[in-house]
């Protein structure tokens, strides 16, 4: 009989960036890898922190500021571009990506569907203008 593997399972891609994401959001100001750290729920390492911070600021969703001999983060975005990262990492994870937005697009109630054709529109005229 094999041993149970003692390990948590591994997170899925991009659990850990939301995660981080979620906690700075809750800060009231610019704040350290180490205040990141205490408030995750894992036992995590502080380079791994480190290591998810350097990576969401080269995607833009956060940003940092030297204080002192450290570095404060921020994230680059309110509530509803945390959101709309989160639904990205669920649509980079699937392979028919037309699929999942056209049953995501059916599933809406029609006045969210009619809110994202005006949203289209207005980006397509914002574009073309």
């Amino acid at each position: 009989m094999a041993k149970p593997d003692p390990r948590p399972p591994r997170r899925a891609q991009g659990e850990l960036e939301t995660q981080v994401l979620t906690v700075l959001h809750t800060a009231d100001a610019p704040v350290t890898a180490a205040w990141v750290q205490e408030r995750l729920d894992a036992d995590l390492a502080y380079t791994t922190v480190m290591t998810v911070l350097i990576r969401l600021l080269e995607k833009n969703a956060v940003t940092r500021r030297r204080e002192g001999r450290s570095f404060v983060w921020s994230p680059a975005a309110d509530e509803a571009g945390l959101a709309a990262l989160k639904m990205h990492k669920v649509l980079d994870r699937e392979q028919d990506r037309r699929a999942v937005l056209a049953s995501f697009l059916t599933a809406l109630p029609k006045d969210d569907e009619q809110l994202l054709r005006d949203l289209l529109h207005q980006a397509t005229d914002e574009s073309a203008g």
